[in-house]
């Protein structure tokens, strides 16, 4: 564990594991770099992987009001300055960072899993944002989490359920280690979606990056985070898909070896992007 200097004076604590090329994990929303362990297991025998938790939960140091997506951007560039690394993973929230990062930070490889962008009418939906925050304002932090969850996993079954329902099944997950940290974070979560939603335009504007690029997405994820790479892949020069078969919105934190082998490979193997589209 390493502490570090953010530009505007703020701690970051790095978490570093394994040995070989440097290798930044960003992780997502609602959640902290506890939930990235199995990953970083995964991964550390090739790579030295550097976990740090963003800003506003465990050993980070607090958000700068108002919030935008920029803080974490900065950040990222304290850590990879600070490491070494030109290589990046995100997830879901932390995937919109790392793609954000990538217009203008110093990296050669990155890799962006389930990225929830709003692409010019595409994407995440965010009509969830209004009832979502009414339901934090009035201290309903289940009901809050039912409505998220929804939209994250529109395909599930679960999110059909009136909302009473899925309401009541997210007061029991909040009696769980995961559900508890995720409440305590709601709010947090549903500020970064309006960064997502500050920053909806065309996919034209990730023509910029010039990392080599791996977008994936789950095949149990929602189906637009596929429709979101597809739609990058053929914007940005180096960039390739992968679809994991059986793979949630989570899957990243589960590691299996279809996401873990071809990530190996992508960040340790020279590729031909282009041809692989």
């Amino acid at each position: 564990m390493q502490r570090i200097t953010a530009p505007d004076g703020a701690g970051i604590v790095v978490h570093s594991t394994g040995s070989g090329p440097d290798l930044v994990v960003v992780h997502g929303g609602g959640v902290t770099i506890h939930e990235y362990r199995r990953l970083a297991a995964r991964l550390a025998d090739r790579f030295t992987v550097h976990l740090y938790n963003r800003r506003g939960r465990a050993d980070a140091a607090p958000r700068r009001e108002p919030y935008t997506v920029e803080q974490e951007i900065e950040d990222l560039g304290a850590v990879l300055a600070h490491t070494g690394a030109r290589r990046a993973v995100g997830h879901s929230y932390g995937a919109f960072v790392v793609l954000r990062a990538a217009l203008r930070l110093p990296l050669d490889r990155i890799a962006a899993y389930d990225a929830p962008l709003r692409l010019a009418g595409h994407g995440l939906p965010t009509t969830f944002l209004d009832p979502a925050e009414q339901a934090v304002r009035a201290g309903n932090t289940a009901r809050a989490l039912a409505i998220v969850g929804a939209a994250v996993n529109p395909h599930s079954p679960a999110s059909k359920l009136p909302l009473a329902v899925r309401t009541a099944i997210c007061r029991a997950f909040l009696r769980t280690e995961v559900g508890r940290t995720m409440g305590s974070l709601v709010g947090m979560t549903l500020a970064e979606s309006r960064q997502i939603e500050a920053y909806e335009g065309p996919a034209e504007e990730y023509a910029g990056i010039t990392a080599e690029t791996l977008l994936i997405s789950g095949a149990k994820a929602a189906p637009y985070f596929t429709e979101i790479n597809d739609r990058l892949a053929a914007i940005i020069p180096k960039a390739r898909t992968l679809r994991v078969p059986g793979s949630p919105h989570n899957g990243i934190a589960v590691a299996p070896p279809t996401l873990i082998n071809p990530l190996t490979a992508f960040f340790t193997t020279p590729t031909s992007p282009a041809a692989q589209r």
